[in-house]
């Protein structure tokens, strides 16, 4: 009997053993499915359905239910408005409640079970964003310039020229000032000397490449850059974005470091958009307020930035950002700029075989190239905007043999671009140097700079890339001047290596540029 006994408590303890080790078996199981569901998953709010990529941290409550900021701050703001103290203490409310309380024992007063609400909100995984991984197809690469051991300005200007073409003199400028910067940045004071910053103006028509030169230097840097465009800017209080809006797009593209952001670049486009207005009596609120609110920001001060937003009105926390050594670029085409230079240069009226004519510097290209600061402050900005801008410099109008150039040497060209679209195909395409000149004289027609090479090109290759993969004989494809100019078509070669002839139906599609 003893044994019997033994035996059934043996297979007992056994039984407790074993179910015990199942349950938590199964809650491990499941916590781990749990935990590999949310780290591949983003948190979606469970008000506003948004995911954390875009409505940022989530609070966590029981049940894997998680809150945005946004809805967690406007559900506290809704309840501080209820008076629940002085609604409890109205008699009529209480009276109410005594009624209940009789018939019922207790008021019906329900609360809500948050083991009832599901924190995934019923949407499926495939309706939720993944998180993205940190660093993503850049694991193992460094920049090609390092901030912490900067490289002499020939050594910029050689990483430039790989990517722009011409502009000699400018990239020269930039690549002493950026050079000089980050060396401040890196020392902050040498031998108790403090070392002013290198803000920069360039000047130049458009499509000369003022943005593309700051775009690639700072691909090249590594650093946050932020592209600012002062035609939106106005002064506080006006419908408009504010003057520190240009710091927070940097905070923002530095991933909200601010140790990050306060070594990064901003580039101020159209600059000359603010101009102080002439002949108005109206308040200049996008003008001269707008130059003077700046002035604080180019020399270097603490700013408090809305972080996520635009406007300090927006709900969002504030974080204190120290331009010191933030490095500030502007640039603008400054169009009547040129008529102010000329009448700078011809004011002084001569008689007699060595005057000068009216019309002398009516064809001179490089004309912007003989700026001063004068010419400038009376085009609209005020002195002590300019007196931060230390660094002046202009860039050149691109001529014929720079349009030929930028097609095709640069490592991104446009004509590369292309010919990598075809190489997915299986096709060749060249062009002919004849070919090569056409297009840059269509370009300077339009007199655009270097955006009217893309939309050139994107006219004439468009039948191109339309018609070449109907047919999977084409090897190579072969663009002439003379389909350029309308005249002809491309010559096609098959495969085969035996020429085909050129291609008859392009004929019927005009390309000439209108």
């Amino acid at each position: 009997m003893s044994d019997y006994n033994e035996h059934n408590d043996s297979e007992l303890d056994e039984d407790k053993e074993e179910k015990n080790v199942k349950k938590n078996g199964d809650a491990s199981t499941t916590a781990n499915a749990g935990k590999s569901d949310n780290s591949e998953y983003e948190d979606v709010c469970f008000v506003c359905r948004r995911p954390e990529s875009k409505a940022g941290k989530m609070f966590k409550l029981p049940n894997n239910i998680c809150i945005c900021d946004d809805c967690m701050h406007k559900t506290m703001d809704m309840v501080s408005q209820f008076d629940y103290q002085g609604m409890l203490n109205n008699p009529h409310v209480q009276d109410e409640i005594n009624e209940m309380a009789k018939k019922n024992g207790f008021p019906k007063i329900s609360f809500v079970n948050l083991a009832d609400l599901r924190g995934d909100g019923g949407i499926p995984n495939k309706q939720k964003l993944k998180k993205k991984k940190e660093n993503a197809g850049q694991a193992g690469q460094d920049p090609i310039l390092d901030i912490k051991n900067i490289p002499p300005p020939h050594k910029i200007k050689a990483s430039l020229d790989d990517y722009v073409v011409g502009q000699e003199y400018a990239k020269k400028v930039i690549s002493v000032a950026v050079y000089n910067h980050y060396k401040r940045v890196a020392t902050g004071t040498m031998d108790e000397i403090e070392i002013e910053k290198s803000n920069m103006l360039m000047i130049g028509p458009t499509g000369c490449g003022k943005t593309y030169l700051v775009k690639t230097l700072a691909r090249l840097l590594d650093v946050p850059l932020a592209i600012a465009d002062a035609t939106s800017l106005t002064e506080a209080g006006y419908i408009g974005d504010d003057i520190e809006s240009v710091v927070s797009k940097l905070l923002a593209a530095a991933d909200n470091d601010v140790e990050k952001a306060e070594r990064g670049i901003i580039f101020i486009d159209e600059i000359d958009k603010i101009a102080k207005k002439k002949n108005t009596t109206s308040r200049d609120v996008s003008g001269e307020s707008v130059q003077q609110g700046m002035l604080k920001l180019l020399e270097g001060a603490e700013v408090e930035v809305p972080v996520g937003a635009n406007s300090k009105n927006a709900m969002v926390p504030l974080a204190t950002v120290n331009t010191r050594n933030i490095l500030f670029i502007c640039g603008g085409a400054f169009p009547d700029l040129e008529g102010i230079i000329k009448e700078r240069l011809t004011k002084t009226a001569s008689i007699g075989f060595g005057a000068e004519l009216k019309d002398k510097y009516d064809k001179d290209k490089d004309l912007l190239s003989k700026v001063t600061v004068e010419d400038i402050r009376k085009f609209g900005m005020i002195p002590e905007f300019i007196g931060r801008l230390p660094i002046i410099f202009t860039l050149q109008s691109l001529n014929r043999d720079m349009m030929v150039k930028i097609l095709k040497e640069p490592k991104n060209a446009i004509l590369k671009q292309y010919q990598k679209l075809l190489e997915l195909d299986e096709v060749k395409l060249e062009f002919t140097d004849d070919a090569l000149e056409a297009i840059a004289d269509k370009a300077m027609e339009r007199d655009t700079g270097a955006r009217a090479l893309r939309s050139i090109i994107e006219e004439f290759m468009l039948d191109i890339m339309y018609e070449i993969p109907k047919d999977d004989n084409i090897g190579r494809v072969t663009i002439t001047k003379e389909y350029i100019q309308g005249t002809g078509g491309p010559i096609i070669d098959i495969r085969s290596n035996q020429i085909a002839g050129r291609l008859e139906d392009l004929k019927q599609y005009p390309t000439d540029a209108p």
